[in-house]
């Protein structure tokens, strides 16, 4: 109830990124809920229902990320004075964040299964005479165990990393067992380095040899995200899985080292402080980043693998290319809001005094530039990497 009353007091935009979270999470229960229904239709074809599923969490993973990206930056979870006194601190707020974003996660669940249930015909007749009877195996009946299952996933998962995400830091002074571990007028302490970086490479070097392992006597098989989910070895998927781990854990420490590069060759205070800023910010956007990396990485690699020619993507593929791109792309997004909140009250110290906001924003300008330069070419050369081995 009072995750409700908080969302009815919300900003227009707040609830917009929980409308998109919601409309992300019926894209991917309506992969899950496909998936299902093709094993139903297809008992004899179980390795394809397999890779199918193991597909599908490639955008479950998206989701749960973007998901928990909106649940950090919503306003009205995060602590503020009085909420301690009515039993409200920041533990307590990070486990109401965590419900109020699997409710969203549920409701576009819901829609999800009446979707799939209206496609298959199951409410009220096939529509669009049938055309996607063959496609969801509206012909089979549906196990309710295992859709119960599928729709929970998504809403589990999410509330599942919002609570591994809050980690409270003792103050001194706080006795065990009390709820709020960290007072609302501590100073945050400064941001450790990443020491992500030569693991990251390593899953990334990993990850292509898997891939290059996988397209090995394939040439001229395009293997990214084929026509029905079902023609890509698994090995292609893991090779891929171990390249984006890679990335997002080398991404905090390559955005500090846009950071460093920024501050090198006697910088002026503009330079200087964008580089700070970027800096602090490298565990926070690093990681988004990183991902955003692998997943433009795939779309290169598969445009060079496909050329100008026809491309065998079924409705699902593209379902899920849409929402693993625009889960990441907005997962970005929202971590560089989150960046630009957290350091509200510093931009507010600078401009009281005196510094002109005409710095601040080439500060933004030339962070962007940096990380531009950074993650550019890193993203073309692990596409070519990737495309390398079956267009050879």
């Amino acid at each position: 109830m009072l995750a409700l009353r908080l969302a009815r007091g919300s900003h227009p935009l707040v609830l917009m990124r929980r409308l998109l979270v919601a409309a992300a999470s019926a894209g991917v229960g309506f992969l899950l809920l496909c998936t299902l229904g093709y094993a139903s239709g297809h008992p004899a074809h179980s390795a394809g229902s397999v890779l199918r599923l193991l597909w599908c969490f490639v955008p479950l993973a998206a989701t749960v990320q973007f998901a928990v990206a909106v649940a950090r930056t919503d306003p009205s979870t995060r602590p503020r004075a009085g909420l301690s006194a009515v039993g409200l601190g920041p533990v307590r707020l990070s486990v109401l964040a965590a419900v109020s974003t699997a409710v969203s996660c549920t409701l576009g669940s819901m829609v999800a299964l009446l979707l799939f249930l209206h496609l298959r015909g199951d409410l009220s007749g096939l529509p669009f005479d049938g055309a996607a009877a063959g496609l969801l195996g509206a012909q089979a009946p549906l196990p309710l165990a295992a859709v119960l299952v599928l729709l929970t996933l998504l809403p589990a998962a999410t509330a599942s990393a919002l609570a591994l995400r809050a980690k409270p830091v003792r103050a001194a002074g706080v006795q065990d067992g009390s709820p709020d571990l960290v007072p609302e007028e501590q100073v945050p302490a400064p941001a450790a380095p990443p020491t992500g970086l030569p693991w990251g490479v390593a899953l990334t070097a990993a990850g292509l040899a898997v891939e290059a392992y996988a397209g090995r006597g394939s040439a001229g098989s395009p293997f990214p995200l084929p026509g029905k989910l079902d023609s890509t070895p698994a090995w292609v998927l893991m090779g891929w899985t171990l390249t984006a781990i890679g990335l997002a854990t080398a991404g905090p420490g390559l955005t500090r080292l846009a950071g460093r590069l920024l501050q090198a060759l006697r910088p002026g205070a503009v330079r200087l402080l964008a580089g700070r800023v970027l800096m602090d910010e490298a565990g926070r956007i690093g990681r988004p980043l990183g991902v955003v990396c692998a997943v433009l990485s795939a779309v290169i690699a598969a445009f060079a693998l496909y050329g100008t020619g026809p491309r065998p993507f079924g409705p699902l593929t593209a379902l899920g290319a849409v929402l693993v791109i625009g889960c990441t792309t907005a997962t970005l997004l929202t971590s560089a809001l989150e960046a630009k909140q957290a350091r509200a009250e510093t931009a507010q110290a600078l401009l009281r005094l005196g510094a002109p906001a005409s710095a601040l924003r080439a500060a933004t300008m030339l962070r962007a530039a940096a990380l531009l330069l950074v993650f550019a070419p890193l993203t073309w050369a692990i596409a070519e990497l990737a495309a390398l081995p079956l267009t050879a």
